[in-house]
């Protein structure tokens, strides 16, 4: 897991963290419901459940959020196939394992929005290749924290 872009003692709401679940990296998000940003945070390979949720566990001490968000990878049309499955069978692993409410959160684009956001900035290949899924995640987050605004 990359270092956090931002310290847990910044945080001044209610944190959430949030996961870009993908078949070989997890990138991962934190956000504020006070100031209502998301932050990436990194990502971390993919190896195994009980590894994954030794990653987690690492970033729940640290991070202490009030909820977790999985992206759910629907396709275009809304209808669910193979990720979604696993995205789903992920977040019900995250809320038994930790306790903490997990909600699901619709990620159709997010790795496009990453990807334009990486080609815009200029960023070569290798740059994407090792923080796509942690800006995916913050895409997923923020999107969450917008619609929790408008709740």
């Amino acid at each position: 897991m990359s270092e956090a872009a931002v310290a847990p003692s910044k945080v001044s709401g209610h944190t959430i963290l949030a996961f870009d679940f993908g078949a070989r990296w997890i990138g991962v998000a934190v956000g504020d419901t006070e100031t209502r940003l998301a932050n990436p945070l990194g990502m971390f390979e993919a190896a195994g459940a009980s590894r994954c949720m030794a990653e987690v566990g690492t970033l729940v001490r640290e991070w202490r959020p009030e909820r977790l968000v999985v992206g759910l990878p629907l396709a275009m049309d809304g209808s669910e196939h193979d990720m979604t499955r696993r995205a789903r069978r992920f977040a019900r692993r995250l809320e038994a394992r930790f306790r903490l409410p997990v909600e699901l959160a619709d990620e159709r684009l997010s790795s496009a929005a990453a990807e334009e956001t990486f080609r815009e900035a200029g960023l070569g290949t290798r740059k994407r290749k090792q923080t796509i899924h942690a800006l995916a995640a913050q895409i997923i987050l923020q999107s969450y924290l917008d619609g929790s605004a408008r709740r």
